[in-house]
């Protein structure tokens, strides 16, 4: 009997979570051990996940890496289980891939933001100088690179003088959790209209910029809404709880904090409009989130976004207004046109995103390699 090819996939991020790139590996690894049967997969994990996750069936394998990311321990243990595993090909899903490793492999990159907006917790000369050299490295020795938008790739190729075609675009999918608020559903029935945003508290995501232009519409426009902002609130990025003080709508604006799976999907559903006022973004994914929630969808138009929310899909300002920000959540409140519209286009946009695609897509990388 022929040997099974052996695909290693760097699974330290792994999450359930509805999160990034945790949210990439979990559904790429949950796929693919669905739909292929042809490969054996050994899955590199840190703890917890590494004891938590049960392998599905005799040819998924997992593997103790014990190495987090920025390293020692990334360059010398991970590399050395690695190479011990005599893999076939190796997928590094983040671009944090030991600088040794020079077998065929596959690395995924979601974004540069970090190049672009290295926010407050990237100060550090050494932490900027390991994250360059990281990228760099991942990049040129990878055999091909996966990346989740063309913006992405436009990008890659640019601050690193990539060949392009070195490069596969492969789109991101949507949870199918995620569903329009039921009309019997007294969940969300009792809250307030809420315009919602998700996400971390980071420098590029422009949390000062949506506050202010909630303000706005407070003042100008007189909109009885809330803000509501999800996510870890970050001590690194003070402006933000600051600028909700001096808004005069404190109380108006609800921060949440990290909520379970369940209750987020609620906060989709229930939201009368949901925003993405960010800077820069690898894939968007919340907004194709919201969509699928039957919710009108306001982002920025930078980056990647009009890319993957479509120009009829979504409202657009520009992140650096809040006037236009205003402006365009108070047509999305109150206008019940463009809500339908949005609403519409929005849930028949986001059918052509599948996390399945994305890991039969991916797939065929994997074969190209193993037979090149």
């Amino acid at each position: 009997m022929a040997t099974r090819p052996r695909i290693g996939i760097d699974c330290r991020m792994y999450s359930s979570k509805f999160t990034g790139i945790g949210r990439y590996v979990y559904e790429l690894v949950h796929h693919l051990t669905k739909i292929d049967t042809k490969h054996d997969f050994v899955l590199f994990f840190n703890e917890p996940e590494f004891s938590e996750f049960i392998p599905p069936n005799e040819h998924v394998i997992k593997v103790n890496a014990s190495a987090r990311h920025y390293s020692l321990a990334e360059q010398t243990i991970f590399l050395y289980k690695v190479l011990k595993e005599k893999l076939d090909l190796m997928h590094f899903t983040h671009f944090n891939a030991p600088i040794l490793y020079k077998k065929k492999s596959v690395v995924t990159i979601h974004d540069l933001t970090l190049s672009f907006f290295p926010g407050n917790k990237m100060r550090s000369p050494v932490y900027r100088a390991a994250y360059k050299i990281a990228l760099r490295s991942a990049t040129h020795n990878a055999s091909k690179i996966i990346t989740v938008s063309h913006n992405t790739a436009k990008d890659l190729q640019k601050s690193l003088e990539v060949d392009a075609h070195k490069i596969h675009v492969i789109y991101e999918g949507v949870n199918e959790n995620f569903k329009p608020a039921s009309k019997k559903s007294t969940s969300t029935s009792t809250r307030p209209p809420y315009i919602l945003y998700t996400g971390v508290w980071r420098s590029h995501k422009n949390l000062v910029s949506l506050i202010k232009a909630f303000q706005i519409l407070k003042d100008k426009y007189k909109e009885d809404v809330q803000l509501v902002i999800t996510g870890r609130e970050d001590p690194h990025y003070p402006e933000v709880k600051r600028t909700a003080a001096e808004s005069g709508y404190e109380s108006d604006i609800i921060f949440t904090g990290m909520l379970p799976e369940k209750e987020l999907i609620d906060l989709y559903a229930g939201a009368h409009v949901y925003t993405l006022p960010s800077f820069y973004e690898g894939f968007g994914l919340s907004p194709l989130e919201a969509m699928q929630s039957g919710v009108p969808t306001v982002v920025s138009k930078t980056s990647c976004l009009p890319e993957i929310c479509g120009e009829e899909n979504a409202l657009f300002f520009d992140p650096y207004d809040p006037s236009d920000i205003a402006e365009k959540l108070h047509t999305a409140c109150v206008n019940d046109e463009v809500r339908k519209k949005l609403i519409a286009n929005g849930k028949e946009h986001v059918k052509k995103f599948s996390w399945e695609k994305m890991a039969h897509e991916t797939l065929e990388v994997y074969n190209f390699l193993l037979k090149h």
